[in-house]
């Protein structure tokens, strides 16, 4: 099948995707080239994802500070999916700079030059609770910021549940925490929505081809119910082949070991995943999606079950494992 006739959407218009060197943009990007559409990314440099190795890629060199490279991003395009994002930071200053600020400044460029495009923002579930932490205020504040650009009629917000998959680096500490004979159990355990990468930009090509153009919708695999934390565990104990005990860990143990990973991190100079804010994100209990929230089953819907999601990611990683492993023994 040649790409022309990979599918019906983009038809060789344009569909612009931030993020495109990272996990999830890089996902959305291969999927509507997979779509028929000419895909422009917004690059600091000229080295893209692996996953879009041998895929023709229109690039624009810049970031979401430059005004005149947003401009010349957005040209002409029908669609701009916009799935950049900071997971981590040193402040909640540097959240807002990139997830508040930089999603303005990409609504602005859009409705100057390229009103009639259609606008499709990947935030976060973490949006519904912006008290929680510095990240999920910033995506709450980004939502707002594009609504308020491009008016109530002309933003589409995604809010997906956990997304995870092959080159999630940040889903390898979930990997961690389940490869040990222990694994800490929170109570009351929080019921967390999962969602695979390649759902995940499925969904993103299935809007950028037709649906609503506008409204905030959550996204999640078949469980809208969420998991819980036991059998997350559990899981993903099973994918790696193990069986993790689990032993309960009161919140203020995860507070402190928030606070600690976030001071470590500031002497370092390095951002850390997991900080004060992450763990009171981890401690609200209800990540479960709404299903009033969800996208018409006609327009889009899961297809990989959370058991064959975690086996790719684990098969991932462990043959990245074993080609840096390689490459360490043949390195002189």
């Amino acid at each position: 099948m040649t790409r022309a006739a990979a599918g019906s959407g983009g038809a060789g218009r344009i569909a612009v995707v931030t993020g495109g060197a990272g996990f999830l943009g890089s996902r959305v990007a291969l999927a509507l080239d997979q779509a028929g559409w000419r895909v422009r990314l917004l690059v600091h440099r000229s080295a893209t994802h692996p996953v879009l190795a041998g895929t023709r890629l229109e690039l624009v060199r810049g970031d979401m500070r430059d005004a005149a490279a947003l401009s010349r991003l957005v040209q002409d395009a029908a669609v701009v999916v916009h799935a950049a994002g900071l997971v981590k930071a040193r402040s909640r200053v540097q959240f807002m700079r990139v997830n508040r600020d930089g999603t303005r400044m990409l609504a602005e460029a859009v409705a100057r030059h390229q009103p009639q495009a259609r606008f499709i923002l990947v935030s976060s579930l973490a949006a519904r609770a912006p008290h929680l932490s510095g990240y999920a205020a910033s995506k709450r504040m980004g939502e707002a910021a594009a609504v308020a650009e491009l008016g109530s009629g002309g933003c589409l917000v995604l809010r997906p549940g956990v997304i995870y998959g092959p080159w999630d680096q940040a889903g390898l500490a979930l990997l961690r925490l389940a490869s040990g004979r222990f694994a800490p159990l929170v109570r009351p355990e929080p019921r967390i929505a999962m969602l695979h990468v390649a759902d995940a930009a499925a969904c993103v090509a299935a809007l950028a081809a037709g649906g609503p153009a506008a409204g905030m919708f959550e996204l999640c695999d078949e469980r809208a119910d969420g998991y819980r934390w036991s059998e997350l565990l559990r899981r993903i104990g099973s994918a790696l082949g193990r069986s993790p005990h689990p032993v309960p860990a009161p919140d203020l143990l995860i507070r402190a070991a928030g606070a600690t990973s976030e001071a470590w991190g500031m002497l370092r100079h390095r951002p850390p995943l997991f900080g004060t804010g992450k763990a009171r994100e981890i401690l609200h209990r209800d990540w479960s999606s709404d299903p009033a929230l969800h996208l018409p089953s006609a327009l889009w819907t899961p297809r990989i079950p959370l058991d064959d999601g975690l086996a790719e990611l684990v098969a991932w990683w462990r043959d990245m494992s074993r080609h840096a492993s390689l490459m360490k023994s043949v390195s002189p």
